[in-house]
C-alpha cells in the first residue's frame, strides 16, 4: 500500500460515515502497520506494533512532547495523570489508586455489588408497561453515572450540568481545524474552564472534613506521600468523572447491541449466567468501548516495525483494530465469548492501562445479566442504530429495543 492511501483510509475511518461499521477499514490500514500521514503524524494499527510501543518507555502521553502544539482544547495547566508521563504519572496514579483499589482499599468495588445490583433492579423496573425502551437514556447512561457520582461525591441532581459539558469536551476532541467550525474547540475550551471551576468549589467543601466519597479522601489523605495539591485532585476527579461513565455507557450499549445481533449468545447467558466474566471480556475486544487513542508523543526517535517515528511526532493509536488483528486472534470478526487467551486492547496496556477497569467490568457484567434475564423478547426497532460522533469513544448515541 502506498503512503497516499493511508491517509485516505483514515480519512473514512474518521468520517461519521463509517461509525456503524468500521471494522472493514481497519482491515485495510492494518497492511501498513505504522503509517505516516500528510501531517507528519504517524498511525499504528497491527497488534504485535501496538502492544510493543504502548510498553515503550520512549512513548510519552504528555502532549507537551509534541513538536507542534495540539489545539487549545487539550491544553492544561494541570493535566490528569494519564496525560503525563513517569515519575509524575506514577506518584499520582499511587495517590489516585490509595481510595480507589488495592492495596489499599482491595474490597472497594466487589463491596459495591449489591448497590450496582439494587440501582439497575430500579432502572429495569421503570421499564414496566414500556413498549419500547431506549437502552442508552433509560439505562445505560443513567447506571454509571449514578455510580461515579456516589463514589465521587457529586450531587447526583448536578447531573444535568456537566452532562452538557461532558458531551461538549468529548466532541471537542475530534475537533479538526480544516474541516470544523472554531466554535466547536471553544466550546470544549469552555466547558473544560466550568467543569474544573465546578469540580473545585465541590473540592474546597471537602478539607478538613470527615467523609466516605472520593473527592473527601483526596482532600485529606496523608498517605507517605503526602497529599495531592488542590489542582491534581480536580484533575484527578475530572478524569474520573469522564472516564468513569462514557466507557461505561459505551461498552453496556455495544454489549446490547452485539447480543441482540447473536441471539443464541443472548439465550446461552440467560441460562448460563456465569459466562458473563467471559463474555464481557470478548466485549472488550470485539466491540470496545475506546477505539482510538488520538495522540501519544515520540519522547525521543522510536523504531516501529521497520519504521522510525521522530522525536516530537504525533502518534495516533488504533485500540480498537489491534484487537481484530488476524495475526493475533483466530477468526477475529467473530463473535466468541468461548474465546481463550484473550488479552485484548479494550482498556488499552502498559502503564496507562485503563484506571477503571475493574469498575467498569463490574457494572457491565451486572447490566447485561439483569438486561438478559428480565427483558421479554428483546428486540432491535433499528440495526444500525444512530452512533455518536465521536470515532474515538463509539458506540450508539441511542439504542430503541422493543420487548413483549
Amino acid at each position: 500500500m502506498t503512503t497516499t492511501e493511508t491517509p485516505d483510509i483514515l480519512r473514512r475511518i474518521l468520517d461519521y460515515s463509517a461509525r456503524a461499521d468500521p471494522y472493514p477499514l481497519y482491515a485495510e490500514l492494518r497492511k501498513t502497520p505504522v503509517a505516516q500521514q500528510e501531517d507528519g503524524s504517524y498511525v499504528i494499527s497491527t497488534y504485535r506494533e501496538l502492544t510493543g510501543i504502548l510498553h515503550n518507555p520512549h512513548l510519552s502521553s504528555d502532549v507537551r512532547n509534541l513538536s507542534h502544539p495540539m489545539p487549545a482544547a487539550e491544553a492544561r495547566t494541570t493535566p490528569p495523570f494519564i496525560g503525563l508521563d513517569p515519575p509524575e504519572h506514577d506518584r499520582l496514579r499511587r495517590m489516585a489508586m490509595r481510595p480507589f483499589g488495592p492495596p489499599h482499599t482491595p474490597g472497594l468495588v466487589d463491596g459495591m455489588r449489591p448497590d450496582l445490583t439494587a440501582t439497575v433492579s430500579g432502572l429495569i423496573d421503570n421499564f414496566a408497561g414500556k413498549q419500547q425502551i431506549d437502552i442508552v437514556d433509560d439505562f445505560a447512561y443513567p447506571f454509571p453515572v449514578t455510580v461515579i457520582c456516589h463514589l465521587l461525591g457529586v450531587p447526583r441532581e448536578d447531573e444535568p450540568r456537566f452532562h452538557v459539558w461532558v458531551n461538549a469536551i468529548i466532541d471537542s476532541i475530534n475537533y479538526n481545524p480544516k474541516t470544523d467550525p472554531k466554535e466547536k474547540l471553544d466550546n470544549g475550551v469552555q466547558a473544560r474552564k466550568d467543569l474544573n471551576q465546578y469540580l473545585g468549589g465541590l473540592l474546597e467543601q471537602r478539607h478538613d472534613r470527615p467523609g466516605d466519597d472520593l473527592l473527601t479522601r483526596l482532600a485529606n489523605d496523608d498517605g507517605p506521600e503526602g497529599r495531592m495539591t488542590d489542582d491534581e485532585i480536580v484533575s484527578t476527579a475530572y478524569l474520573l468523572l469522564i472516564a468513569g461513565h462514557e466507557t461505561t455507557v459505551n461498552l453496556i450499549t455495544n454489549g446490547m447491541l452485539t447480543l441482540l445481533r447473536h441471539p443464541q449468545v443472548l439465550q446461552r447467558l440467560r441460562n448460563e449466567p456465569d459466562l458473563i466474566v467471559r463474555l464481557v471480556e470478548e466485549l472488550l475486544r470485539y466491540e470496545p468501548p475506546v477505539h482510538i487513542i488520538p495522540w501519544r508523543a515520540a519522547y525521543s526517535d522510536i523504531t516501529v516495525a521497520d519504521t522510525t517515528i521522530p522525536k516530537g511526532s504525533q502518534i495516533m493509536l488504533m485500540l480498537a483494530s489491534g484487537s481484530r488483528d488476524p495475526e493475533r486472534f483466530d477468526d477475529p470478526d467473530r463473535f466468541d465469548p468461548d474465546r481463550r487467551n484473550n488479552q485484548h486492547l479494550g482498556f488499552g496496556s502498559g502503564i496507562h492501562l485503563c484506571f477503571g477497569g475493574p469498575m467498569a467490568r463490574l457494572e457491565t457484567q451486572i447490566a447485561l445479566n439483569e438486561l438478559v434475564r428480565r427483558l421479554k423478547n428483546p428486540r432491535l426497532v433499528a440495526d444500525p442504530p444512530p452512533y455518536r460522533p465521536s470515532p474515538v469513544l463509539r458506540g450508539p448515541i441511542h439504542l430503541h429495543i422493543e420487548q413483549s
